[in-house]
């Protein structure tokens, strides 16, 4: 059942192409642990050869973003959740800090976006974290607090998040143990206020997660697995992070 797995999730951005996409997801293929779910979320074109590449491996393929339009029409440059379904993806990121940051994207598009993904049977997964700024105001729950709130009144009986803190995203910095755990113990607090006692949780720590720190890492309580940035580019290290993740 992976509600109750640790999630080892890659972002690769606006990175790969074909050639580069084939050498990866092959040395990748033979990559188990049953105590993880590992997924792979890929630029838009290269979905559906994820998808084949990866037949019958352990790992599932995701999109990156949809769109906050359910229906198709007349939105130039738009990809549904229909569509992204349709190229066999099972899951969705929906608010990256870098959505939210070049395009401007706040709950009531985020809203959308979350409830055409569930309507197409695909995951979403919410992304949240605060700057640094924010962090040295002390603002940090406040502005995850206020991200959070876009699941009101969702109904679902699961749901996954990933902190990401801006300022550890792809700087080589590294939230503490302690600021991990505590964002994290808050997290689950408020999702379970929000939505309920009965709702399965999953919380996945992402910014600057590699080979040598995804142990100590997945070893703290509440987090319940990690969204890999650069190192989900490269077979070895990705590898190794999977390698980590344990039985809760």
């Amino acid at each position: 059942m992976i509600w109750h797995k640790q999630w080892i999730f890659g972002n690769w951005k606006m990175n790969g192409n074909q050639a580069e996409n084939a050498a990866l997801l092959q040395a990748l293929r033979s990559v188990s642990n049953n105590n993880a779910h590992i997924g792979i979320a890929a630029p838009f074109p290269y979905l559906s050869q994820a998808v084949d590449l990866l037949k019958n491996s352990q790992i599932v393929i995701g999109s990156q973003d949809c769109s906050q339009f359910a229906e198709k029409g007349a939105y130039t440059g738009e990809v549904s959740a229909t569509m992204i379904k349709d190229c066999g993806a099972k899951f969705v990121l929906i608010g990256h800090s870098e959505r939210r940051t070049y395009f401007n994207e706040q709950n009531q598009i985020l809203r959308k976006k979350i409830d055409n993904a569930l309507a197409c049977d695909l995951i979403p997964i919410l992304c949240v974290g605060e700057t640094l700024a924010q962090r040295q105001a002390g603002q940090e729950t406040a502005v995850v607090g206020e991200q959070l709130a876009v699941l009101q009144g969702l109904s679902v009986n699961h749901i996954a998040v990933a902190y990401e803190p801006v300022w550890a995203i792809g700087t080589g910095e590294v939230a503490t143990g302690e600021q991990i755990a505590a964002m994290h113990a808050f997290l689950h607090k408020e999702i379970l206020s929000i939505m309920g006692e009965n709702v399965t949780i999953r919380t996945l720590y992402g910014g600057s997660v590699n080979a040598n720190n995804a142990a100590e890492i997945l070893s703290i309580d509440k987090v319940n697995g990690a969204l890999v940035g650069g190192a989900s580019l490269k077979a070895e290290a990705f590898s190794a992070i999977i390698a980590n993740a344990q039985t809760e």
